[in-house]
């Protein structure tokens, strides 16, 4: 049976939130759910993960997990508010631990922070399997964006964070702490070895030049023919030739410092000091 998939876009930050369900018993599970955040005044909103409840409560929706793919450094993580009002566990990948670990001595966090993913409600091993109601899905390691990346096979679609985005636009960038061009090709390769049909629901979208439209549903068949960094017959090496060389002009994403801090913590402010306010650090020069 296909899942039924429903995205929702922030043209703020060009995320793409999803929720994939089983149309015959109408489970759901929420996937990369995105924090309205502005910086200017550091303020948070939930309008964007309000869209998310009002569309689970019009089609009675049954939510088992709020998914995250990874640390995403672009938007920060409604993971929390989702679960205080859905009742859903938040997930993320077990090496979130190795993340958690390089942030640390980014932000100089000591033992108040745990850097064992306790934040998270549970931590999927590479190729665990799991259900949403009549669907089987399963969750795989695909580092190199990031230590920890995850992919979601969720019946017939996939979800795939940053790893990959829609072929005309590439993949994700491997220039944060612990990432790797090299395991993200590797990466990459068992996502396109799966069935050609297989529908891939990727992480953002920024209109490659040509196209006029946003757009962030694909398949296998068309990022093997296709996709501009990784398409079929290019080899490890050129990738990572080809992925080092465009990292190396890239700006530090907008949200990058802010992002990381809060969705480390499973899309939770830092506790609050005696004064009852959340504070979050600006290292300076270091990205």
């Amino acid at each position: 049976m296909k899942t039924d998939v429903k995205a929702f876009f922030d043209n703020a930050t060009n995320t793409v939130s999803y929720i994939a369900s089983d149309p015959e018993t109408k489970k759901a599970i929420v996937i990369d759910p995105l924090l309205d955040f502005d910086p200017a005044s550091c303020r948070t909103s939930h309008e964007s993960a309000d869209k998310i409840i009002a569309h689970i409560n019009q089609q009675a929706l049954s939510v088992s997990l709020i998914l995250e793919t990874h640390v995403h450094a672009d938007h920060l993580s409604a993971g929390q508010y989702l679960k205080e009002r859905l009742g859903a566990p938040v997930g993320i990948g077990f090496n979130i631990k190795a993340v958690q670990a390089a942030f640390a001595e980014v932000f100089n966090l000591g033992p108040e922070v745990a850097k064992d993913g306790s934040q998270f409600d549970r931590l999927f091993q590479d190729d665990e399997s799991f259900q949403l109601g009549t669907l089987p899905a399963k969750a795989l390691h695909v580092p190199g964006h990031t230590p920890s990346c995850m992919a979601y096979l969720i019946g017939d679609a996939i979800f795939v964070g940053d790893t990959l985005f829609m072929p005309d636009f590439g993949t994700a960038r491997c220039d944060f702490p612990g990432g790797d061009a090299g395991l993200l090709y590797r990466s990459i390769q068992r996502i396109l070895a799966l069935p050609a049909q297989t529908r891939i629901f990727v992480g953002h979208d920024y209109k490659a030049p040509g196209r006029d439209v946003f757009a962030w549903e694909t398949t296998v068949a068309k990022q093997r023919e296709g996709n501009v960094h990784l398409r079929d017959g290019v080899t490890e090496q050129d990738f990572v030739r080809t992925r080092t060389e465009r990292d190396a002009n890239l700006a530090v994403p907008r949200l990058l410092l802010p992002a990381v801090q809060v969705n480390m913590r499973a899309g939770a402010l830092p506790d609050p000091e005696s004064n009852g306010i959340s504070y979050l650090k600006l290292p300076a020069n270091t990205f």
